[in-house]
């Protein structure tokens, strides 16, 4: 894994610098997720920020990103090496009864409301130091015969 190893010398240096989690270029064709995310070693920090740019292709468009994060700092065979974060909806109370709460795997839809490039802040999220390696997967959603283009920034802490 060459992003881990060039990366893993380099730990300390990561602190408070951007790092590039998606180079600014066009989404894939057709609402298809990204092929192979860059991810980036994280052990030892403590929370990420993610700085996100979205230039639209055409009108009506949109991205979704979905952040993923792994305990091992390499792929480990025959097992779930990825998790997603997840969405989470408490049910409701009721006296003398259990409660059921749904989760599932979240994707974030950020929607641009015009032509031009449109910057936002996803974050701070919290890693714990129990996170090996993260990456952000994302995809045009909205305009998907004219994808836009994704820039993905963090910087960690």
């Amino acid at each position: 894994m060459s992003s881990f190893s060039s990366y893993l010398g380099n730990l300390p240096d990561l602190v408070g610098r951007a790092v590039a989690l998606r180079a600014l270029a066009a989404l894939a064709a057709a609402g298809a997720w990204d092929a192979a995310p860059t991810e980036v070693p994280c052990p030892e920090f403590e929370e990420v920020t993610l700085f996100l740019a979205y230039t639209r292709g055409g009108a009506g468009g949109a991205v979704d990103f979905q952040i993923e994060v792994s305990p091992y700092s390499a792929d480990v065979a025959g097992v779930q090496s990825w998790f997603t974060l997840a969405a989470y909806q408490a049910g409701a109370l009721a006296a003398g009864a259990d409660v059921a709460s749904n989760a599932q795997r979240e994707a974030i839809t950020y929607t641009a409301t015009g032509a031009a490039a449109e910057g936002w802040v996803h974050g701070t999220l919290r890693l714990g130091r129990t996170v090996e390696r993260l990456r952000v997967a994302a995809r045009e959603s909205g305009a998907v015969a004219t994808p836009g283009t994704l820039e993905i920034t963090a910087r960690f802490g």
